[in-house]
């Protein structure tokens, strides 16, 4: 069972999806992750998306360490489920004062990238299935390029022996990561590809 390292709802236990086709991402992974992001100034008030999200787990530590709202997009009945049940935590389950806008979706990461109309995303996660090809990640890394702020930090979860991702033109890597069989990517926008 996964937990809230840290935050406003450190210890919080996070129900799991019910499923073994998910890959909770390890505490040791999450704990060193998110203090890289910290040091990075990326999770205050940050607008958050996590595709491929399972239970969450990635988004929620996020609104713990300060991030300002989180959409969870999953298309799998029982991850969607299990993040509702989650979501519960930062809403109704919650004090006034520790509450945090969270939004649930049941959609293809593609498809909603397409569709969403929200503010610019400051923190995204992509934790896909390690048998999602590389073609693949490379069309929604280009969907979300569209809807990512100037500032933005990307975080990509892959198997250590699939190599570094192939990105859109405008992002690029400025920091990776191995944990055993996991690699860490985190990406950014550009500076010849922001906004004019």
């Amino acid at each position: 069972m996964s937990r809230i390292i840290a935050g406003t709802h450190k210890g919080r236990r996070l129900v799991a999806v019910p499923t073994d086709a998910t890959r909770p991402t390890s505490d040791r992974v999450k704990e060193s992750l998110f203090s890289r992001l910290e040091g990075f100034d990326a999770l205050i008030d940050a607008v958050v998306v996590d595709l491929y999200a399972g239970s969450g787990a990635l988004g929620f530590e996020s609104l713990s360490r300060g991030a300002r709202s989180l959409e969870a997009v999953d298309k799998a009945e029982a991850a969607v489920r299990t993040l509702r049940r989650n979501a519960e935590f930062f809403g109704s389950e919650a004090p006034q004062a520790l509450r945090k806008p969270v939004t649930v979706h049941k959609a293809d990461a593609l498809r909603y990238l397409g569709s969403r109309s929200g503010p610019p995303i400051e923190l995204l996660f992509l934790d896909p299935p390690y048998s999602l090809g590389d073609s693949e990640l490379l069309k929604v890394l280009g969907a979300a390029r569209e809807q990512l702020h100037e500032a933005a930090t990307v975080v990509i979860e892959r198997d250590a022996g699939s190599g570094t991702p192939s990105l859109p033109e405008g992002l690029e890597i400025f920091s990776e990561k191995s944990y055993g069989s996991t690699q860490i990517f985190m990406v950014e926008p550009t500076p010849a590809a922001l906004p004019h």
